[in-house]
């Protein structure tokens, strides 16, 4: 076998990749020029080669918007269209029909403001969490970073949440100037630090799920119908408000109900925030996507073993 070349670029191939580069003496006495060997370490995380593969990451969120609608009819009006029919539905059969109340502000701003925040949640849990499944015949031929793929969807979820929020600031303009009950306040200024936070709880708890059901395909089926049971154990059809002391207290334990109520909140005038919500909120954040990424670069290493 005989070494490759010297020259400047020989670190190229290593950040390609995702390997550490090491020298090792060649059977004949002389010294290769470069070894690759793979990443085992646990806290080995890649982000040189996200930065480098930036480029790679614009065309993921480039191809996830184009093609998902590209063959429908209504193509991106569909991103209104949803939130809105839900938001009808919810004003029809738990507003008039259960007569659940909405904290004295407009039914339609109501659930179309937890609605919007949820859904972008939802989606970016339900399609981070098949990376590796959906993925496997592309992760099997070719290497770049594979948590640009997540990444990719948190980005693009982004953009679909900024088209539904245009959608609510519209009926929000028009409530505003028409009805007494909207009070907005300074809590508007972490509308930036909440979605952030939803970014990060969909990240998270979807690439752990990713990489729990390479092995364990069951939690697929949970995944389905969790999400919904989720929805309402959110404040999203039901303000803060109609618990029981002993359910609200269940329910701080809950960081997507800090989330959903500080963005009512800031909006409408209307909801529970609070300081030490926000708190636990941000730190489960973290600590979820960091031992979730943890998680995600141990399996990636192995994966194809087992899906």
């Amino acid at each position: 076998m005989s070494s490759p070349p010297a020259g400047n670029d020989t670190d190229a191939p290593a950040a390609r990749c995702g390997s550490v580069a090491t020298s090792a003496p060649r059977a004949e006495g002389g010294e290769w020029t470069l070894v690759i060997t793979p990443r085992r370490s646990l806290l080995s995380l890649p982000i040189r080669d996200l930065w480098e593969f930036r480029d790679l990451l614009g065309m993921l969120v480039q191809r996830d918007i184009v093609t998902i609608y590209k063959q429908t009819i209504l193509g991106p009006i569909w991103y209104v269209f949803q939130p809105l029919m839900t938001m009808l539905m919810f004003v029809l059969i738990f507003g008039n029909i259960a007569n659940i109340p909405t904290d004295g502000v407009p039914q339609p701003l109501f659930y179309l403001a937890g609605i919007v925040l949820w859904n972008y949640f939802a989606e970016t849990f339900s399609r981070t969490s098949g990376t590796f499944l959906l993925n496997a015949e592309l992760f099997g031929k070719v290497y770049f970073p594979r948590l640009l793929v997540p990444l990719s969807f948190v980005i693009s979820g982004l953009i679909k949440f900024a088209i539904q929020l245009g959608l609510l600031l519209v009926l929000y303009a028009w409530f505003l100037f028409t009805s007494p009950l909207i009070h907005p306040n300074a809590w508007l200024l972490l509308i930036p630090v909440l979605m952030l936070l939803m970014a990060g709880l969909g990240l998270g708890f979807g690439i752990l799920f990713s990489s729990l059901t390479t092995k364990y395909r069951d939690l697929n089926f949970v995944i389905q119908f969790g999400v919904q049971l989720l929805m309402y154990a959110t404040p999203i059809i039901y303000p803060m408000s109609l618990l029981s002391p002993r359910m609200r207290s269940l329910m701080w334990w809950n960081p997507l109900a800090h989330l959903v109520e500080i963005f009512r909140y800031g909006l409408l005038g209307a909801g529970a925030p609070s300081w030490s919500g926000l708190g636990y909120a941000s730190l489960f954040t973290v600590l979820l996507v960091l031992v979730s990424v943890l998680i995600f670069n141990r399996t990636e290493q192995n994966f194809m073993d087992t899906v």
